[in-house]
């Protein structure tokens, strides 16, 4: 077992946890505003890139909700080993870097989403 700073570790699963929250509510707007921006005369290209942005925001909104899940399921496995053990498990730290690391990914490509939509919208505006 390790002794390490458990509120730091459970502030970065909160703030994580708060990014991931944000990202959920802009692309629920966003789905709104891909169907509106559908429902004008668009040429083939720009239907075929709304399927796909559609189709982006579903798979990347699964992501955000499993990885909030991992996240919350890890903030009580610190607390639980915390209470229980006053110390953390070796794996529980690798879990922590794992997830960390899941997060970086999973920002990086919401991102990547985020400015596509963004260019898809200046072009149908």
């Amino acid at each position: 077992m390790v002794q390490v700073e458990t509120a730091q570790l459970i502030s970065e699963c909160e703030a994580w946890r708060q990014t991931l929250r944000q990202y959920r509510d802009e692309f629920t707007q966003d789905k709104i505003k891909l169907q509106q921006a559908a429902s004008r005369t668009l040429s083939k290209d720009l239907l075929q890139e709304v399927e796909h942005l559609h189709n982006q925001f579903h798979i990347q909104l699964i992501n955000i909700h499993d990885l909030k899940q991992a996240i919350k399921t890890h903030d009580r496995r610190i607390g639980y080993e915390m209470r229980e053990q006053k110390a953390l498990n070796e794996e529980t730290l690798a879990d922590h870097e794992s997830l960390f690391n899941q997060y970086q990914g999973l920002e990086h490509t919401l991102q990547d989403v985020r400015e596509e939509f963004n260019h898809f919208l200046g072009r149908t505006s």
